[in-house]
């Protein structure tokens, strides 16, 4: 199969939206961890440092599914590469 323009444009913006969602993933992932000392100053709804360790970033990993989901859904629809019902 030859990739057109169009193929390279969609894995283009596919990867562009897959790196922003991993340096969100890995900010509230090890960054929010590894400063939870400092963060623990800032109260909210607890210690922020606790509070990220224990739900903050849980919540945070739905809200990137979610977000990940629709954006490439979407996008699909866009460059006509969606799921559907086969012909």
């Amino acid at each position: 199969m030859q990739l057109t323009e169009k193929h390279k444009e969609y894995w283009s913006r596919n990867l562009k939206i897959t790196s922003i969602l991993f340096v969100v993933w890995f900010v509230f992932t090890f960054v929010t961890g590894w400063f939870s000392r400092e963060l623990n100053s800032i109260t909210f709804i607890g210690p922020l440092g606790f509070y990220m360790a224990a739900q903050g970033s849980l919540a945070i990993y739905v809200i990137i599914i979610v977000f990940y989901a629709k954006t490439m859904n979407k996008l699909d629809n866009e460059y006509g590469v969606q799921e559907g019902e086969e012909d």
